[in-house]
């Protein structure tokens, strides 16, 4: 009985981890420029709001692991390969200098060569 109530608990918690994160990567998705997303040679906005959208709605609609998992690896794909290179060609990335700050400038401030 106890684990019953523990295998319950745990595919919720799956469920609520794989839906977050769905929501997340479609947010990103959704706010990024198209043309960023041909500037870094990665598939359409239009492709990817359809499967992160299509991931999304079969973690709602059908929450079957193997489905799940598939849609998961789709939107850890967005977001450690295409979220970052959209990131980098529109200068929000972390080479991206915020501020407007000089070339010489390091992360704690001005870097002056040991002088």
């Amino acid at each position: 009985m106890l684990r019953a109530g523990f295998d319950s608990l745990l595919t919720l918690v799956i469920l609520l981890v794989f839906t977050g994160f769905a929501v997340a990567a479609l947010v990103f998705a959704a706010m990024a420029r198209e043309d960023a997303y041909r500037a870094a040679e990665k598939q359409t906005k239009k492709f990817w709001l359809i499967l992160l959208g299509i991931n999304l709605a079969l973690n709602l609609l059908l929450p079957m692991l193997f489905l799940q998992i598939a849609g998961l690896i789709a939107a850890i794909v967005f977001m450690v390969d295409v979220r970052p290179a959209l990131a980098q060609v529109s200068g929000g990335g972390r080479g991206g200098r915020r501020g407007g700050g000089s070339s010489s400038d390091g992360p704690y401030g001005p870097y002056n060569g040991g002088r």
